[in-house]
């Protein structure tokens, strides 16, 4: 005779068993989060803080290494880092600062605004686009749509020359063909396109850049600095990573060059991934195992590895422990002023591969800085 009370605890047993077994596959196949949990000093809250206050303390020009006469790109980019560190990290505190640093300068130093008739210039109108982004006012709005806009404006005394013929293509006057143009054209760009909704803006940007792709992108997805430059210059390629990263976060999934720069960029990563050293950095020359590792495109590599993984673009099991890698690794280049060591000088152009292998290691210049707060800000959002 069959004993129903023992059979019932026997189903109820076995069930239950199943339930665990599913429970536990379903906790070990359940995705890693990479980019949270960090160690001590490595968190991106206190990282990214320690950058920003850093960029606080310079307060008249932030003219360090560049020795220019008006303020230049890598301040320009350690600016709009912090300004979009604190809207990231919720500080209101912060923002408020940077803004006021901001028209301390309109207001008494009109002199250190640069003209926008250099890529290196245009680029200013970043940050009063970025601040528009932040508090809705339009005078801000209205300085960086000025910058964006210039960019595309043929000077009266450029007919008949080279600058026409680049117009002509739909492309800016101001097109070298350098890897640096390519987050230094498409951020200004596509701030004005974030503060406007013109998709102009957007279209310039992205013309601009499958150029750049179609020259300078090479079978190994990674980029020669300039079509007479073929080397693999670490800084370069940070800012083509960049600039692809930028763009792909603002274009709509529609845009007839989404396919071609998403290709583009996921070809870069895959040549990242090859190169990553076991300090998580990157190398001056990517490729050259003799060259030293650099701070300044490790940071721009580690924002655009970062983004992806948050966008979906790469695959988190792949590229997580990569960006983890690369954050933990570039967070050990800090020091206790808030400075980042190994960063390659200020780099012109050469066709010579002693010369990017000699460039000097400085610290504390805003090409290092820039992007490790461009990293913290991705971490945080």
């Amino acid at each position: 005779m069959i004993n129903f009370k023992n059979t019932l605890s026997i189903i109820f047993a076995f069930v239950g068993q199943i339930l665990i077994t599913a429970s536990t596959a379903a906790a070990q196949t359940k995705p890693v989060n990479y980019l949270t949990n960090w160690p001590v000093n490595t968190s991106p809250r206190i990282v990214g803080n320690k950058l920003a206050l850093r960029f606080l303390q310079n307060k008249d020009s932030m003219m360090i290494a560049s020795k220019q006469p008006v303020i230049v790109y890598q301040e320009v980019c350690s600016w709009y880092g912090a300004l979009t560190f604190s809207k990231a990290n919720g500080d209101q505190i912060l923002q408020n600062k940077l803004i006021a640093q901001f028209d301390t300068l309109i207001k008494q130093r009109p002199d250190l605004v640069p003209k926008p008739n250099h890529v290196d210039f245009t680029v200013f109108g970043a940050v009063p686009l970025q601040i528009y982004r932040q508090t809705q006012k339009n005078k801000y709005k209205e300085i960086g749509i000025r910058f964006a806009d210039e960019q595309w404006m043929l000077p009266k005394d450029s007919l008949g020359t080279h600058a026409a013929a680049l117009q002509k293509k739909g492309l800016s006057w101001q097109t070298r063909m350098w890897i640096d143009d390519m987050f230094m054209i498409s951020v200004i760009q596509l701030q004005a396109y974030r503060a406007t909704g013109e998709k102009k803006y957007l279209d310039r940007a992205a013309r601009e850049m499958v150029v750049y792709l179609n020259l300078l992108q090479r079978p190994n997805g990674l980029f020669y600095h300039a079509p007479d430059v073929p080397f693999y210059w670490g800084r370069g390629n940070g800012w083509m990573a960049a600039g692809m990263t930028e763009l792909l976060t603002s274009m709509p999934v529609n845009h007839p060059y989404r396919p071609r720069i998403l290709k583009s960029y996921k070809m870069m990563m895959a040549s990242l991934l090859r190169y990553q050293t076991a300090s998580g950095l990157w190398r001056q020359l990517i490729d050259v195992p003799e060259a030293w590792e650099e701070t300044s495109g490790t940071g721009m590599f580690t924002y655009a590895i970062i983004t992806g993984v948050k966008k979906g673009w790469l695959k988190q099991s792949l590229y997580g422990p990569a960006a983890r890698k690369a954050w933990i690794g570039l967070v050990k280049h800090l020091d206790t002023n808030g400075d980042i060591t190994d960063i390659c000088q200020g780099t012109n152009k050469k066709n010579d591969r002693q010369y990017y292998l000699d460039r000097k290691k400085v610290t504390g210049d805003w090409h290092g800085q820039a992007p490790v707060l461009w990293a913290a800000a991705a971490l945080l959002q």
